[in-house]
């Protein structure tokens, strides 16, 4: 991937279809039993955008990620990712993808610089290539002075920088986040989304994230997917969403205007996000 000066497209969120598109999905349905986890998913990203799937706990989000990244068979439907079906064609989806799970996943017993060493070599960065490239991946997240520190010893959002920073060191095409800053404060949330928006500028990276942070997708997100029940229930920029609900309205309005506001187990929304915060803190 080299650098670029072309803009993210305007529209990343129409049918798929789009030849354009770096993410397209065609009635992409995974069901567990007689639980459809996602229901027909048909939608397309464009390349340099970043995009959101936005929903609470159970809307089907990180089943989504889990098909799109190849690491779950859909049970009906189709998908393409980088321009490979994900079904047929796995193994150059993978070579073209970056993921950052919800999970840990540096190693807190090795140094930032050396968990960056372990996935060059991971993901067959030339080795001549390899000091350069986590020099820049440094710079990037800005943990050049805890390069030589063990990770145990960094905070959630410098924790979470790195992992972005270990998915992107082949030089990725599509870059997937699976809740990337669930039980980060603000300030390493922002710092977080700072990054992203970065890659997104530097090397039209495209990106697409589930978040159930309503602000997150508000200020990041080119276009979102509001899911609910395994379903989209919504499609389209932040700003075209909300102008729906009316003047002022907030995205968690819009979810409340688009889903009537109820998950299948009970509640609403507000609690779902309120439970998801308890979850285990990087770091």
């Amino acid at each position: 991937m080299t650098e670029t000066q072309e803009q993210p497209a305007s529209s990343p969120h129409s049918a798929a279809g789009n030849s354009s598109a770096v993410i397209a999905t065609d009635g992409l349905t995974r069901a567990f039993g007689a639980l459809l986890a996602v229901d027909h998913l048909t939608l397309s990203v464009p390349q340099g955008s970043i995009f959101g799937l936005v929903g609470p706990n159970g809307a089907g989000k990180s089943t989504t990620l889990k098909m799109l990244t190849t690491l779950l068979p859909p049970s009906e439907g189709s998908a393409r990712v980088a321009g490979f079906d994900v079904a047929k064609r796995p193994r150059e989806v993978r070579s073209r993808i970056g993921y950052v799970p919800q999970l840990l996943s540096a190693d807190g017993g090795l140094t930032g610089y050396e968990n960056l060493m372990v996935f060059a070599r991971l993901y067959n960065v030339p080795s001549d290539d390899r000091r350069e490239r986590i020099r820049l991946a440094l710079e990037m997240i800005g943990l050049q002075e805890a390069a030589h520190t063990l990770v145990k010893r960094y905070s959630g959002g410098m924790i979470r920088r790195l992992e972005i920073a270990q998915a992107v060191l082949h030089r990725p095409s599509v870059l997937f986040l699976d809740e990337p800053t669930v039980g980060l404060d603000p300030v390493a949330r922002r710092a977080v989304w700072e990054h992203v928006r970065e890659l997104r500028e530097r090397f039209n990276t495209t990106v697409l994230l589930t978040t159930h942070y309503m602000e997150e997708a508000d200020e990041l997100c080119d276009g979102v997917a509001i899911m609910h029940l395994g379903r989209v229930a919504a499609l389209g920029s932040p700003s075209d969403l909300k102008g729906q609900v009316g003047e002022g309205a907030t995205l968690d309005d819009a979810f409340v205007h688009f889903t009537g506001n109820t998950i299948e187990t009970g509640g609403t929304y507000r609690d779902a996000a309120r439970t998801r915060r308890t979850a285990r803190r990087l770091g």
